[in-house]
């Protein structure tokens, strides 16, 4: 799909924008962390929740920088006024996708704690866990659905900025601000892209043989986003073997495996939603703070 990198990619130079220093302090601060994204942005085939956690931390830190950059006077031109707005517009896309992806670890983190309790009981109510493993199924296929939906909705912004922005290669303050910006909202899209396809993953399906692992993904790649998506994975696996020991009545030998697979992943959730409250605080500063770039 669109949004997958080459080999050729994951190796290229990372590029500057090479903000000038005169303009303002933080342009230099600004700079680095645009470098440093860039190559976390780069390793794509030994991402992991936690790459992606660090990067979403690192976004959080250059909208702050942002933030004190465009909090200063911009005498602006009729046509960097017009990019100012679709960056506006674009801010509302990335919160949206933003929230979403705050919302589906919310309701998987309910989920994973709801069978993790039921697996921490005396006397396990194997009836009981089958059925939660089955709502946790569904769940995970309406997740397809709804990451698709945000895919799509990162595309379109994605193809947006790239036809509306221009080529810069001038020092007038207004321009490097629109250039910027454009750095800002290319960064946040390959993240937040990357964050939903570690959502991604194969699902568990019920059928005459019991629950089997689906290895085609929502969309056909080259095999990238495997090693992507092979924490969250594991957590599949583990419930599809549990399930098949549940019918052969031999799942005391599973349970302390999926407890601890169902442990890992709660905490990782923990996390994510961590640093997805402060990137969201992040968006909405930001989004005001273009308000008031477009405000006499």
């Amino acid at each position: 799909m669109s949004g997958l990198y080459t080999a050729s990619e994951v190796h290229c130079h990372v590029r500057s924008i090479s903000l000038p220093s005169r303009l303002h302090p933080t342009s230099q601060k600004i700079e680095t962390q645009l470098e440093k994204l860039r190559k976390w942005d780069s390793l794509i085939s030994s991402s992991s929740a936690d790459i992606i956690k660090a990067g979403l931390r690192g976004l959080a830190e250059l909208y702050n920088c942002v933030h004190q950059f465009l909090d200063s006077p911009l005498n602006h031109h009729q046509e960097e006024e017009r990019h100012l707005e679709k960056a506006l517009d674009m801010s509302v896309g990335l919160l949206d996708v933003c929230g979403s992806a705050r919302d589906l670890f919310l309701l998987m983190k309910e989920h994973v704690q709801d069978l993790h309790s039921l697996l921490r009981r005396k006397g396990l109510d194997y009836s009981s866990i089958k059925t939660q493993i089955n709502a946790y199924i569904s769940f995970r296929k309406k997740v397809k659905k709804d990451i698709s939906k945000s895919l799509r909705s990162l595309k379109t912004m994605e193809s947006s900025f790239k036809s509306s922005y221009p080529l810069l290669n001038t020092d007038h303050h207004g321009w490097i601000v629109i250039k910027v910006l454009r750095e800002l909202s290319s960064i946040t899209i390959s993240f937040f892209r990357k964050l939903l396809l570690f959502l991604c993953v194969p699902v568990l399906k019920k059928n005459s043989s019991g629950l089997s692992l689906i290895s085609r993904m929502v969309f056909k790649g080259n095999g990238r986003e495997k090693r992507i998506i092979s924490e969250m994975e594991g957590i599949d696996i583990a419930l599809c073997y549990f399930h098949r020991a549940i019918e052969k009545s031999d799942a005391k030998t599973d349970v302390h495996v999926v407890k601890r697979k169902l442990q890992e992943l709660d905490g990782n959730i923990r996390e994510f939603e961590t640093e997805l409250d402060c990137l969201f605080r992040c968006l909405i500063q930001h989004r005001v703070s273009l308000l008031n770039l477009l405000t006499p």
